[in-house]
């Protein structure tokens, strides 16, 4: 149980991010049929990203000689404090939705899964879950983003990201001291 938790709280901060930009997008694509996709894509690259991150990373671990909780503790701080940076540099961003602009996001928003995966092995050998849960996350998270984007201010989406950063530096901890 404690592992389908602790894979689901790191889903849904994983999504902070993308619930975020879907609220900016949201508010401003409204009309654009691409934005229908969007959803889909960012589940997609959040399904194969941390299994890509999870090959990579068991191989770094029998290279290093590394403990998988560390490189796990040590990533999820490190997306904490990298959301925290754009977080407060406030910076804005302007994205095109057409078939390359949803790649492009979906990309973007995913290398956090990546890094998640290189290790993931701390939490669970189910991949394939930790994975789709993920990936429904994203999916979801996305869908609501754009859903509310059309109709509320900028203002949820900073809410949103402190609760990532508070989430992943919370699991980092965990990680790396118990």
């Amino acid at each position: 149980m404690q592992e389908i938790v602790s894979i689901l709280l790191i889903g849904v901060s994983l999504s902070m991010d993308t619930f975020s930009l879907s609220l900016s997008v949201g508010s401003i694509n409204s009309q654009n049929g691409f934005l229908k996709l969007l959803p889909l894509f960012v589940g997609i690259f959040h399904f194969f990203m941390p299994l890509l991150g999870n090959f990579i990373g068991i191989n770094l671990i029998r290279i290093l000689d590394i403990a998988s909780n560390v490189i796990l503790g040590v990533v999820l701080i490190i997306l904490a404090i990298n959301l925290a940076i754009h977080y407060f540099k406030d910076e804005t961003t302007s994205i095109s939705i057409n078939f390359w602009g949803l790649v492009f996001f979906a990309l973007s928003v995913s290398i956090d899964s990546f890094s998640v995966g290189l290790g993931i092995n701390d939490i669970t050998s189910n991949y394939i879950l930790a994975s789709t849960i993920f990936a429904l996350c994203s999916t979801s998270f996305t869908y609501l983003g754009i859903v509310i984007g059309k109709y509320s201010s900028k203002l949820i989406g900073k809410y949103a990201i402190i609760l990532g950063i508070f989430l992943l530096l919370i699991l980092g901890i965990f990680h790396l001291f118990i």
